[in-house]
């Protein structure tokens, strides 16, 4: 999650408090969601100027129909059934195709709000710890909101039969060893938001950024600060920056889980922006220490509370702590020394030098060109020595075969993207998934009038360190107007001989998309439930969405962690689900991506001929034939006979692959042929 977009002067106002508290990014950052073109200006601004429903007035979570669908774009399928879900928290109707719900787990009492009622103590207490002064004259559904958000569950790892939820306030520890019987082991409360966590071998890190976090992970916060003059006439809230506290903390802490129901704070790294995310860096060619890029999209921390710190425009001040991410090493035999090593100038311009040198392109609607000064995700792939970081108003390709010194190789924009915010390649890296989280995590961005190519997935190919664009994907299926959604945060379903995506889209649900025509990606199968609140948009729905060891995991904000399998259907075959359970892995950061690689198994051989059939790139004949034979190899448990009469039918299939119609039939025949010489049970 990123910030939500101010629709007027009042929400204006909401953000610069969610921005005092470091919640979303500094002002100075903020992009405006994209506009329609100029020739709907005056039609939409009416629709903007219209005298707001009473409920509007006094709740700036209330819902606002999206405005006319610029000319020649297309918005969401209102007839897909998920667009009509009945509402509710823990009742919302549900629907889904190609996914089965196995289990629900509700968040723990120490991350529930527990009331209701927005003037119940807990909630002026959680908003007091959050930096807000004076909330009396703040709107009850607003105050319920912002309160929540405190709660909030955010991103996941997974280690061994554990998986690790990061909460704003803390941590919580499950046992997957059963998926469909997931149970909570240890709730760590340590507040500080957002809490996106990874995990190597016995140390757990954590991203902080709220100004409420304490290095002793302590409840209390700190005293809030009085409230801001207010602005004058016309004029736009002034960013407020908390006060400086010597216990407060931001940045990644590092716990030592080694006792998994009492993880022990060993290092608590400070940075001058937080940390909204963080990137577990593994050198293959450093076996004593890992790495963390920090992404920190917050406002710049006063030097009197952290040495070094300073702020302002580069032309200015070349010291800045904009403009950079920051590098943490940490020594595996003394995590307590980790430290900040570098901060890498990701936008320069290597020809001029300048420090901001990259902008949005200014393409974005109305917007006019703004430098870029952060990334909000990155995601490493090692085998590769590339990394490609979602950095606000650009997509960024960074060569990290020198893992404290990245040196950006490539950078691109789009017209339709606002606010870059992740990406996933794919396992081959030929291609690269970039998701633009436009309107932030509090946006209702998949009305039937948003556009599809708003706040949607693009599709780059990706060769010799240059990035193309092929196309976008956006969730089909139309949302409700309280309903925020947005692309967010996905992984790679390991079917092979395809590129296959499951991703997390807020309260657009669960939603797996094919990418493997990188030219026309679709939807092959999702699950979604209704909104949770039929009149006030109420921060909820999937933050994460990832395949781990032959399941599905998503971590629902508001209400707990949700766990799927694959069903089969006319797009998934049951054997292509039965091939992607192969892989199994030991620890799974899905921003530190891990390559791929299949074993030689007779079920991967019936995915491939599962596909080539679907594609039709052998004759039904012969499919027929490499089954009954596999079949009878399998049966015979791999006799030399058998094998022989499959090895003799590998000609046959390398033949074909010279003469396929698509590269992906190619490959998978010639991975098919493979298989077939020393195949395993």
């Amino acid at each position: 999650m990123n910030r939500p977009r101010p629709r007027a002067l009042y929400l204006a106002a909401i953000a610069a408090i969610l921005l005092s508290f470091g919640v979303i990014a500094q002002a100075q950052n903020q992009q405006q969601p994209a506009q329609p073109p100029a020739a709907n200006a005056q039609q939409n601004a009416q629709t903007e100027n219209k005298p707001a429903a009473p409920q509007a007035e006094k709740n700036p979570f209330a819902p606002v129909p999206a405005p006319p669908l610029p000319p020649g774009m297309t918005g969401s399928n209102v007839n897909d059934p998920r667009y009509s879900l009945k509402p509710g928290l823990y009742d919302a109707g549900e629907t889904s195709m190609g996914l089965k719900h196995l289990d629900f787990l509700k968040k723990p009492d120490a991350f529930q709000l527990g009331t209701d009622d927005p003037n119940a103590g807990k909630v002026n207490t959680m908003l007091g710890q959050l930096g807000i002064g004076n909330p009396s004259k703040m709107p009850g559904g607003m105050k319920l909101v912002l309160a929540q958000l405190a709660f909030a569950n955010s991103d996941v790892a997974f280690q061994g039969h554990y998986l690790f939820q990061g909460n704003f306030y803390g941590i919580d520890i499950y046992d997957i060893s059963n998926p469909a019987k997931t149970k909570l082991v240890t709730t760590l409360v340590c507040p500080g938001g957002q809490g996106d966590v990874s995990v190597y071998k016995n140390l757990l890190f954590m991203s902080d950024e709220m100004p409420n976090g304490r290095v002793d992970c302590g409840t209390q916060g700190f005293p809030p600060d009085p409230p801001p003059p207010a602005p004058g006439a016309g004029q736009p809230p002034q960013r407020h920056i908390p006060s400086a506290q010597a216990e407060r903390f931001r940045g990644v802490r590092i716990f030592d889980i080694s006792d998994i129901l009492h993880p022990r704070q060993v290092a608590a790294v400070q940075t001058c922006r937080g940390s909204h995310t963080h990137t577990l860096v593994v050198d293959p060619n450093d076996k004593d220490n890992v790495y963390i890029y920090v992404s920190g999209t917050s406002f710049v921390r006063p030097s009197e509370e952290l040495t070094g710190c300073e702020g302002g425009e580069p032309d200015k001040n070349p010291e800045t702590a904009l403009f950079r991410i920051d590098v943490i090493k940490v020594p595996l035999a003394a995590p307590q020394n980790a430290a900040v090593v570098s901060h890498p100038r990701v936008f320069m311009n290597s020809r001029t030098g300048e420090i901001a040198g990259l902008t949005n392109g200014g393409s974005h609607g109305q917007e006019k060109p703004k430098p870029t000064d952060q990334c909000h995700d990155i995601t490493v792939y090692s085998a590769l020595g590339l990394a490609a970081g979602a950095c606000e108003g650009n997509g960024i390709l960074l060569n990290i075969k020198d893992p404290v010194n990245p040196k950006r190789v490539d950078a691109v924009n789009d017209p339709n993207y606002s606010y870059w915010h992740s990406a996933t390649f794919n396992n081959d890296g030929t291609k690269v998934l970039y998701t633009d989280e436009w309107g932030g995590g509090l946006g209702a961005r998949c009305r039937p009038n948003d556009p599809n190519v708003w706040g949607a997935d693009a599709v780059f190919s990706l060769h010799d360190d240059k990035l193309t664009f092929d196309s976008y994907y956006k969730l089909p299926a139309a949302q409700q107007d309280t309903e925020n959604c947005v692309a967010h945060n996905g992984s790679l379903i390991p079917v092979p001989g395809r590129d296959i995506e499951v991703q997390a889209w807020y309260q657009g649900g669960v939603s797996i998309m094919d990418f493997t025509d990188s030219k026309h990606p679709h939807e092959i199968a999702y699950f979604d439930r209704g909104p949770i609140d039929p009149k006030v948009l109420v921060l909820g729905g999937f933050w994460s969405a990832y395949w781990y060891n032959g399941y599905i995991y998503g971590s629902e904000i508001a209400r707990g962690l949700d766990v799927f399998q694959l069903t089969p259907t006319k797009d998934l075959t049951q054997n292509e689900i039965d091939a992607a359970k192969t892989v199994q892995v030991a620890e799974e950061n899905v921003q530190n991506q891990q390559k791929i690689v299949w074993p030689p198994k007779l079920i991967v051989a019936k995915a491939y001929l599962d596909q080539l059939e679907r594609s039709q790139a052998l004759p039904a004949k012969e499919i027929a034939s490499l089954r009954k034979q596999i079949d009878k190899t399998e049966k015979s448990r791999l006799n030399k006979k058998e094998v022989a009469k499959l090895n003799k039918m590998i000609p046959s299939l390398e033949q074909s692959a010279g003469s396929a119609k698509s590269s992906a039939d190619t490959e998978r025949l010639h991975n098919l042929a493979e298989i077939l010489k020393h195949p395993e049970a």
